[in-house]
């Protein structure tokens, strides 16, 4: 069904947040489930997750990274613009209880997905604790909503234009060698950052959740596009996840599969950008 455009913020450099027209998804999501979108009749199906929802006002929020010909497309459209359609909510729902104490990490644009379930996990009960990375402090997006839901906030940048200077893994490490308690650990971000928490959480015995951004496209589990390696098996992201404990996921595959079709992504951005700018030109002139 078509999806209309109502608000669009610019967030950080290549980042955007759109507000859409979309009831019946806004009525049945929950936190960890994501919508798949076309732009138009001849673009591709792309997953993203939900960031938040408004049940009354029937209105569903996305965030996502301009990075490929079908998000440029997306960033291109208008306030007021529609969607070709929307497809959604997919996915298995977070498992959410009051585990205790509660650490959620969020690299880059994984902050979307992992917003949702940290504002899930406080009203259940838990202590929060978010680390939230970014490569430099302009990066960092839904900082104040973080804020707004967690115990404690932790940042942590590349360059350490802002917060701790390094990885949100060095201040995870910190943590925990600091012998704070730790009960749950949701962790969303690049491939490279989810295996290196991880790798930290499987030697200490903490089960670790992931969310998987794996190539989709009809989100039922029939193409076959998103399957990943979990403990020796093959699932679908799709309908067996997208989240999954961590321990089991071979990252490796995984960042295998996601440059699979980076040639032909790269030559289809590219075509589309000239076409934009043919298009600039000529109304210029």
């Amino acid at each position: 069904m078509p999806a209309r455009i109502l608000k669009k913020e610019y967030i950080a450099p290549s980042i955007y947040r759109i507000e859409l027209q979309a009831p019946l998804i806004a009525r049945k999501h929950r936190a960890g489930q994501f919508i798949i979108l076309r732009v138009n009749s001849t673009g591709e199906r792309i997953p993203l997750t939900v960031l938040d929802k408004d049940t009354e006002a029937g209105t569903i929020t996305i965030v996502f990274q301009v990075v490929g010909k079908t998000t440029m497309m997306l960033a291109d459209l208008p306030v007021g613009g529609e969607l070709l359609d929307l497809v959604g909510p997919l996915g298995r729902p977070t498992e959410i209880h009051d585990f205790g104490h509660a650490v959620c990490i969020a690299g880059g644009v994984g902050t979307a997905c992992v917003y949702p379930i940290a504002k899930a996990l406080k009203e259940a009960g838990n202590h929060v604790v978010t680390i939230l990375g970014g490569r430099t402090a302009e990066h960092l997006t839904l900082e104040a909503e973080f804020g707004a839901i967690s115990d404690r906030l932790d940042i942590c940048t590349d360059d350490g234009s802002k917060g701790l200077h390094g990885f949100v893994s060095h201040r995870f490490i910190q943590m925990l060698d600091a012998g704070e308690k730790v009960d749950y650990v949701l962790a969303v971000g690049p491939v490279l950052m989810m295996k290196a928490i991880c790798d930290i959480t499987r030697d200490r015995g903490l089960k670790t959740v992931v969310s998987l951004n794996a190539v989709m496209v009809d989100g039922t589990g029939m193409c076959g596009s998103c399957r990943v390696q979990v403990g020796g098996k093959t699932k679908f992201a799709c309908v067996d996840g997208p989240e999954f404990d961590g321990a089991d996921v071979d990252f490796k595959n995984l960042a295998s599969r996601l440059r699979a079709y980076k040639v032909l992504e790269d030559e289809s951005r590219e075509i589309y950008e000239a076409h934009r700018h043919a298009c600039e030109s000529r109304e210029q002139g």
